[in-house]
């Protein structure tokens, strides 16, 4: 990939708004200072992973659902929501990022979520990142905050800017977690009108009632599987 396709990966989105001035200050308060771009990218990584809550339970019929800095103001969100503040933070560290998607298979997900997806643990549209670092890309998963994993009984997905940063097959007691069913790939920004068909398609129930949900439900409802 030459120097101009890499640059396209710096530029703001619609909705990865990395020249918003929210994710341009929670940017800088995390990686500024900081010279090497994989330092930035690993304080970046572990400052969404964990100061933004995960929860499925969102409002998918509203951009705001998807838009970075919407996200990061709100400090909770789903894969595809905090997958957007960590690439929109990374290009406004000056590091090329892009948001890519998976369609995966959740072996662990709570009977709550099940029913509102009609009973099936496939999950379409997963996001990640991948992040241009030393001159090839890195995938990063920031969505399972550290609480929720210890909710779970899962591991934690750690990231060191070199490593591909992946869901784990198993969780700590040897059930399986996640499998990977389908890469969709990456886009220099989020599909989200593609996204929101896939979920008014498949999740009805989601979509339609999720958005009431408190963003610590997801959290409350692992305790009690």
């Amino acid at each position: 990939m030459s120097e101009s396709d890499v640059r396209a990966y710096l530029r703001p989105g619609a909705f990865i708004d990395s020249d918003a001035p929210r994710i341009r200050e929670f940017a800088d308060r995390v990686a500024g200072g900081e010279t090497d771009d994989v330092k930035k990218a690993v304080r970046l990584y572990y400052a969404v992973r964990d100061g933004i809550v995960y929860t499925p339970y969102c409002d998918y019929r509203t951009p705001e659902t998807f838009r970075a800095s919407a996200v990061l103001e709100r400090g909770s969100g789903f894969c595809v929501g905090k997958a957007a503040v960590l690439t929109a933070a990374a290009r406004a560290a000056g590091v090329p990022a892009r948001p890519g998607f998976a369609d995966v298979k959740n072996h662990l997900t709570t009977p709550r979520l099940r029913a509102l997806m009609k009973g099936t643990d496939v999950f379409y549209f997963h996001g990640y990142v991948e992040l241009y670092l030393e001159g090839r890309w890195v995938k990063a998963t920031p969505a399972f905050d550290l609480a929720l994993c210890d909710k779970f009984g899962v591991h934690p997905l750690e990231f060191d800017g070199s490593t591909d940063s992946l869901f784990h097959e198993y969780d700590r007691s040897g059930r399986r977690h996640m499998e990977y069913v389908l890469d969709r790939g990456a886009s220099t920004d989020v599909p989200v009108a593609e996204i929101v068909e896939i979920f008014a398609r498949y999740y009805p129930g989601l979509t339609v009632q999720a958005a009431s949900a408190p963003p610590t439900t997801f959290r409350t409802e692992a305790e009690g599987r």
